[in-house]
């Protein structure tokens, strides 16, 4: 297909593929097109700012917030976007407390609005924790996470567990299932802990992927019996303390109450409603103590815990793991289980909650009673998304949208500079169509910004009689790109132009067109095309950067950023 292209078309490529790679050193904030590899400055705190402020967009995150103050997904929520440090928004919408059981809504006087310091059970999100309370034991010598469990939990090593490393705990490869109903079938606090000792695997350690609340309700065994502290102490003093987080631990205060989220109204166990105690009956039965729930935080404590993270590990002059120890908690160490991949810890790549800022790098984590948090070390952004979506029942459904929109958002608010000229055409709408007037063209070349669902991308399709439409077979080249030839242009994570060659039908006049596709799922951030170049091989028929008027969007918006 190149060499058709000939003299004129090769230079095109050369010049173009030189012009899709920015140097990263050169990148100031607000771009998602280059993407960052190493960790922020150690320096970097957060502070407040306008999206403005921080070379955002700011129309995106106003969309979100108010969808998200829309929502009937939730009682209340409250969210949180970071980007290099700017905490660009912040809102709280709804109510922390509405009903008074499963069904009846409180006076209105009675109901809790929500407000920015609102306090969460966090649920799952405490796995996060735990995991670096594990970490920070690997950091002072007396972990390896290569090591056995059973090296450290002799009494783990019962009924086929005595291969199982520390490492699978972290990652869920260590075979065991899903949960126990410890606190229906064991009678006390010793007996459920030994039920999670003895328990035998449903699969052969490192052969599958299996998340299982069972993985981290060991791993806080392990940090209480090898760091010789309680896990509740070892958060709140190597982890909440030096990070100067206000409102996380466990059993928060009765003198926090009133700013704390109800959750549900729970008839097995009969608890009524459960506000300021943890939800998760497991932990409850473990006496609200556990690594895999416990945990009540606020928006803005994690987006410290985020910080840190990107910033390799520490904040305001406090480390709480060495760098080389955050590096590998966001290294994929599942690349055996295509669509699990997972640090040491933090889950990666997971587009289903993480959306526009979904990358081989994005870490992130949710929680059963409707919380999410998502780092983007390519941007250096975070999205925390706090709600009460099981207040008053769990039967309120998932509440994954909003997540991805949240995420997304953010993504859509960091630019994609142009390649060529001061302006270029976006979507993120299916069936949007960007095409040229009838042209006897043979070949065509542009540039392509791609993020989306490998379901979701863009077709380039001719016809001659604007009615019936054929896909053209394209070649792509640039960081991320599919090989061979395709006919759609999808993909993730590579955050680079990629450069497109396509040859139309010949002997007669064709239109050609863009159309984004998608399956209706989360397709990203979107799409980008510039530089559009149409030709006959030897002469220009279509130069999109002098004859924009002569391209005609359907929902394609022209974009100067």
């Amino acid at each position: 297909m190149r060499a058709r292209l000939g003299t004129l078309g090769s230079v095109v490529a050369v010049v173009a593929i030189m012009a899709l790679t920015p140097a990263a050193a050169d990148r100031p904030h607000g771009r998602f097109d280059l993407p960052m590899t190493g960790f922020a400055p150690p320096s970097t705190v957060l502070h407040t700012g306008s999206p403005a402020s921080a070379g955002l967009d700011p129309t995106p995150i106003a969309q979100v917030d108010a969808a998200i103050a829309k929502s009937t997904l939730f009682p209340g929520a409250v969210s949180l976007l970071v980007h290099d440090g700017v905490i660009v928004d912040q809102v709280a919408t709804g109510k922390a407390v509405r009903y008074a059981d499963a069904t009846t809504e409180l006076p209105a006087d009675e109901q809790v609005p929500m407000r920015p310091d609102t306090i969460f059970d966090i649920a799952s999100l405490t796995k996060l924790f735990t995991s670096i309370a594990v970490l920070r034991l690997v950091d002072d010598g007396k972990v390896d996470v290569n090591r056995r469990v059973s090296t450290y939990l002799p009494e783990f090593g019962a009924n086929g567990k005595e291969a199982i490393t520390v490492e699978q705990l972290l990652t869920h490869t260590s075979g065991l299932e899903p949960d126990l109903p410890l606190w229906q079938d064991w009678p006390d606090k010793a007996s459920r802990i030994k039920a999670v000792m003895d328990v035998a695997p449903t699969a052969l350690p490192g052969t599958v992927y299996i998340y299982s609340d069972l993985n981290l309700i060991t791993l806080g065994v392990l940090v209480e019996r090898t760091g010789g502290e309680p896990l509740d102490t070892v958060v709140a003093q190597r982890i909440a303390k030096p990070l100067g987080l206000k409102d996380t631990g466990y059993h928060p205060p009765p003198s926090k109450l009133d700013r704390i989220a109800a959750t549900e109204y729970q008839v097995a166990p009969p608890r009524g409603m459960v506000r300021g105690q943890v939800h998760d009956e497991n932990a409850w039965a473990l006496g609200g103590v556990a690594g895999h729930a416990g945990i009540f935080s606020t928006a803005a404590d994690l987006a410290v815990v985020g910080q840190a993270i990107l910033n390799g590990g520490s904040y305001k002059g406090n480390r709480i793991l060495r760098e080389d120890t955050v590096r590998a908690m966001l290294t994929d160490h599942n690349t055996a289980f295509p669509g699990d991949a997972h640090g040491l810890g933090f889950e990666l790549d997971q587009r289903w909650y993480m959306g526009g800022l979904t990358g081989p790098r994005t870490a992130g984590h949710t929680g059963f009673t409707g919380t999410s948090l998502v780092l983007d070390p390519a941007s250096r952004s975070i999205a925390v998304l706090l709600t009460n979506r099981i207040h008053p029942v769990r039967a309120n459904g998932s509440i994954n949208s909003a997540r991805t929109e949240l995420a997304t958002a953010l993504a859509q608010s960091l630019a994609v500079r142009p390649i060529a000229g001061p302006t270029d055409w976006y979507t993120d709408t299916g069936g949007a169509t960007l095409s040229t007037p009838a042209l006897a063209a043979t070949d065509v070349s542009f540039a392509a910004f791609v993020d989306t669902n490998p379901a979701s991308g863009v077709v380039l399709e001719a016809s001659t009689d604007g009615v019936t439409w054929q896909p053209l077979r394209m070649t792509v080249t640039g960081p991320g790109a599919p090989p061979g030839e395709v006919t759609a242009l999808s993909g993730s994570g590579h955050r680079s132009w990629w450069t497109v060659h396509a040859i139309a039908p010949t002997g007669e006049a064709v239109t050609l067109r863009w159309r984004f596709v998608t399956d209706g799922g989360t397709p990203g951030r979107g799409v980008t095309i510039d530089r559009i170049l149409v030709t006959d091989s030897i002469r220009i028929l279509l130069n999109g950067e002098k004859q924009p008027h002569l391209i005609r969007p359907v929902e394609w918006e022209v974009k100067t950023r």
